[in-house]
């Protein structure tokens, strides 16, 4: 069962009263726009946008009152909205993070299972075994150091050509093999899996994360009316880095005011409760 990560921190800055529209950019099983359309009632609509058929399938099934769901990503934003007449749009929200069914879905995404190496959100474009089999080394290293941060950028993607040379890389174990041998033999381990950083950039460079953020903030801001207020709930350091920075362009130049002068992180019961909240990270901002 997929948990919504800082549920209450997201409704209190969202602050949806009844009647408004929200856009909920990353709907997976509608954790968020249930709450949403609760604080709405009896006439606010959301429009829940999910790149994952099954998914949308699955929710689309419920036929959750008020809630308009599109099977498409959040980088045609605006397009979706134009389609779907969905205006005035009082609030989005962007949860940039996997979720449970990601790691369920036999894609991948789980360094735990041996899959195939796809990790593609909405099952289109290149596959991470593509990008492992046919990348050049100087761009394998290229996205595990930017992408990923991992300091052994350069052993890895070495390994990987030099692997890949005599058999294809097509499973999860497979790359995990790989990576092990790329390590220093003194290297000491901490409490994060050796692989995660490598899955991280691989997964990051498969669904062009970082790029469809840069390109989804300003089609958010555009579509707000004023007063509407944007929430983006990050994971990693680079994504957050990102919605840090268009928060404060965009305060500079009058647009909007940004409402969390440093990101809400959830508390220590729902991080127990919850081992994705541990890493999340929410900004929330109004236009002005």
């Amino acid at each position: 069962m997929h948990i919504p990560v800082l549920l209450n921190e997201v409704i209190e800055f969202l602050n949806p009263q009844p009647g408004e529209n929200f856009v909920d950019c990353t709907l997976g099983f509608a954790g968020h726009s249930k709450a949403i359309l609760e604080k709405t009632k009896p006439n606010g609509r959301v429009l829940g946008i999910e790149w994952d058929r099954a998914v949308c399938q699955q929710v689309a099934g419920e036929e959750i009152e008020r809630l308009v769901v599109a099977n498409d990503s959040y980088i045609n934003l605006a397009e979706i909205v134009e389609r779907e007449n969905f205006e005035p749009v009082n609030g989005i929200l962007l949860d940039l993070g996997m979720s449970s069914w990601d790691l369920e879905s036999g894609r991948g995404f789980s360094f735990q299972k041996d899959e195939p190496l796809d990790m593609r959100y909405g099952g289109q474009g290149l596959t991470a075994q593509e990008i492992i089999n046919k990348w050049p080394e100087q761009e394998l290293a290229r996205i595990f150091r930017e992408y990923g941060q991992e300091r052994f950028a350069k052993n890895i993607a070495q390994k990987i050509v030099d692997i890949r040379c005599r058999q294809p890389i097509e499973t999860t174990f497979q790359l995990i093999e790989v990576i092990r041998q790329s390590f220093p033999r003194s290297y000491k381990f901490g409490r994060q899996p050796l692989a995660a950083r490598t899955f991280q950039a691989l997964r990051i460079a498969v669904n062009s994360e970082l790029e469809n953020l840069e390109n989804v903030l300003p089609q958010a801001m555009d579509l707000l009316a004023p007063g509407g207020r944007l929430a983006v709930i990050s994971f990693q350091s680079l994504e957050d880095k990102i919605v840090k920075n268009f928060f404060k362009e965009q305060q500079s130049q009058g647009q909007l005011q940004i409402l969390t002068k440093k990101p809400i992180m959830a508390g220590s019961s729902e991080m127990r409760n919850n081992s994705r909240a541990r890493s999340a990270k929410l900004r929330v901002a109004i236009k002005l």
